[in-house]
């Protein structure tokens, strides 16, 4: 699936899973396997609780803190915004794709309930069920364990711990929907 990401179509995709399955380790991987082949890669994490991006007593939180709607940071090294939502609804996903730079992919962790095309990271051991059985948009799964006998003939099962298969997998997916 592609999405508006800086103005142009890029494909998308959400890395999702329970808790403790081994999601953000995968991402790591995927971001430096593919950055390293000249890829460029946005990456937007979702989270349930308040994230705190700079030291509380640093010029840019007390400004932020002092009633600044946006600060902007930067440096030689790197640029980020903060953006204070003081009680405003959370940006959209696809609020939050259009601040994105262009890129060649565009990952998602945490979102989980949208209808994007997702990779599930499922490792039984967590004793959690596995989210396939009721996302339609789950198009692979990558786990430690065999392939069930009753997987639904559209999804990909992918050995986890053969993660060269998952970047193939990620890979065709780029340009599938390119």
């Amino acid at each position: 699936m592609q999405k508006f990401v800086g103005g142009q179509l890029s494909p998308v995709l959400v890395v999702t899973g329970t808790s403790g399955s081994g999601k953000t380790t995968l991402l790591e991987f995927l971001i430096t396997s593919l950055a390293a082949e000249g890829v460029r890669i946005n990456m937007i994490k979702h989270s349930h609780h308040d994230i705190e991006l700079e030291p509380p007593r640093k010029d840019s939180a007390r400004l932020r803190l002092a009633g600044a709607a946006e600060v902007m940071v930067a440096s030689p090294y790197r640029v980020s915004i903060v953006q204070e939502l003081r009680g405003a609804p959370e940006p959209t996903l696809e609020q939050q794709l259009a601040r994105m730079s262009p890129a060649d992919l565009t990952l998602l962790e945490g979102f989980k309930s949208d209808p994007i095309p997702k990779l599930e990271v499922y490792r039984p051991e967590v004793g959690k069920p596995p989210l396939y059985p009721h996302d339609p948009y789950i198009y692979a799964v990558a786990s430690d364990q065999a392939a069930p006998a009753e997987l639904p003939p559209h999804l990909v099962w992918l050995d986890l711990n053969q993660r060269a298969s998952v970047l193939e997998w990620v890979r065709n997916y780029c340009k599938e929907s390119k």
